[in-house]
């Protein structure tokens, strides 16, 4: 039986792009995955993570990378109005992922309040017979799963990085560091628009660029 496992990395930050990354074991190099020791990537230091993808590239037999650019999240959210959209668009991308591995059984971490509701947005574009298994906090019940999150971590911190290495320290691309906003608000102040690697619709990045205009009409 090949056995599958999806999850994503950067699903809230404001900068950079959401990856998603599964990976297909035969049943039989299951424990082989197992006794690398992966858990969910949150759990693992950089290093670690690292470390771990080259061990996890070695066993797998397929695997498949997905990255979704802050244009296309902004395309699919519509200015943060209705979150949903985004689950929408994880799921195509994992049936995206589905269809290239072609596993037997696939098992998925769940972006929707919804784990069912997913998994039917999932099966809805697979075009052939594969058992979904679709659960909240599945990189900490499968090692598949975990797997991925770890490839999808790591690819998701290459990008952070080149990132980081053109454009200078950000911090870490989410909205509640307070060094991540303000880079923002130097960039918006400087540019007068955010650069093509933030997520413009995302609520606090509209707010601090409303606030920024605002300010420079005062100075009119």
């Amino acid at each position: 039986m090949r056995i599958g496992g999806i999850d994503d990395a950067g699903r809230g930050p404001v900068i950079g792009p959401l990856v998603i990354a599964g990976i297909l074991v035969d049943e039989e190099t299951l424990p082989k995955l197992i006794s690398l020791g992966v858990k969910d990537s949150k759990l693992l230091s950089p290093k670690r993570r690292e470390q771990l993808v080259v061990e996890i590239l070695k066993i797998v037999k397929k695997h498949h990378v997905v990255k979704s650019s802050p244009a296309e999240i902004d395309k699919v959210v519509e200015n943060g109005k209705r979150l949903n959209r985004l689950n929408r668009l994880e799921a195509r991308i994992m049936a995206e992922v589905i269809r290239n591995l072609q596993p037997d059984v696939v098992y998925v971490d769940a972006s929707d309040v919804s784990a069912e509701r997913f998994r039917q947005q999932i099966a809805e574009e697979v075009p052939f017979e594969v058992q979904i298994v679709s659960e909240h906090k599945a990189d900490r019940t499968y090692p598949v799963v975990s797997a991925a999150s770890i490839i999808a971590k790591v690819e998701r911190d290459k990008e952070i990085a080149r990132l980081r290495g053109k454009y200078g320290d950000f911090g870490s691309g989410y909205i509640t560091d307070s060094k991540t906003v303000r880079f923002l608000e130097k960039w918006i102040n400087t540019y007068g628009s955010y650069p093509d690697f933030v997520r413009k619709s995302w609520k606090p990045a509209k707010r601090l660029k409303d606030a920024a205009e605002k300010f420079q009409r005062r100075l009119i």
